[in-house]
């Protein structure tokens, strides 16, 4: 690759990857979502998911340092006590499964969410703290299984009662134990080498940039506006699984 090359990828990934941070600063996911056609493109399908494991962990550990006041770490902790196995068990099994019908079930089930979620609301449906870890068993297996799952978490966590900044700390810590056990266990596969770790965490930078600008602006959104972003983001995001898959 010449260096025209190297520079024209870095300015587009880097720009990616400030704009990413903004939109999962504000919304708590889509970091990933939206670096994912980038990423294939320039690293390929396969060196693509460690670097997106990379940048999310960092992306996540920004929103952590950005709403640590508010974050509920009873939550965390009870997700992420099944989250840890199940995606473990997730990662091992990806092999076996069809990544087609996979993303096309995601995709589906990600603009489900958005009529379920509002049904949930309108009905005053909150999960209690147990429940919390059959969410956990389920995203984590799925987080094991596909690239990016972040968007799944949204209605779960705001059933449960959180919203706004504690909703987005909450969110990420717990997604965090998830994404340190993806990491880990990729590396064991073999994927997650030295290059990759040097790609993720340059794109995770801007990325880190992008996440503190995002704190004014999630501030300064009225909550009914908070959520209508989320769901358009859902919308956009399932199609987007389901136009790849397909």
């Amino acid at each position: 690759m010449s260096l025209s090359d190297l520079i024209l990828q870095g300015l587009v990934l880097g720009s990616l990857g400030l704009a990413a941070g903004v939109l999962g600063g504000v919304i708590g996911f889509g970091t990933t979502i939206i670096l994912m056609p980038a990423l294939v493109y320039f690293y390929g399908p396969i060196q693509a998911i460690p670097v997106v494991a990379l940048v999310a962990t960092v992306a996540n550990l920004s929103r952590i340092f950005l709403w640590w006041s508010v974050i509920n770490w009873k939550v965390c902790f009870v997700y992420s006590l099944t989250a840890i196995p199940a995606v473990i068990l997730g990662v091992n099994t990806l092999v076996t499964l069809n990544d087609q019908l996979v993303e096309i079930t995601l995709g589906i089930f990600l603009i489900l969410l958005i009529p379920i979620r509002r049904w949930m609301r309108n009905q005053n449906f909150y999960l209690k703290l147990w429940q919390m870890s059959l969410v956990g068993a389920g995203i984590g297996f799925l987080t094991g299984v596909v690239a990016t799952t972040g968007a799944i978490n949204t209605p779960f966590f705001l059933a449960y009662g959180l919203t706004k900044g504690a909703f987005l700390g909450t969110e990420a810590a717990s997604t965090l134990s998830i994404l340190f056990t993806k990491g880990i266990t990729f590396h064991q596969l073999g994927y997650l080498n030295n290059t990759a770790l040097i790609q993720g965490l340059l794109i995770g930078s801007c990325v880190l940039v992008g996440a503190i600008f995002s704190k004014r602006i999630v501030l300064a959104l009225p909550e009914k506006r908070f959520l209508l972003l989320m769901e358009l983001v859902m919308l956009v995001s399932g199609v987007s699984i389901l136009a790849m898959a397909i």
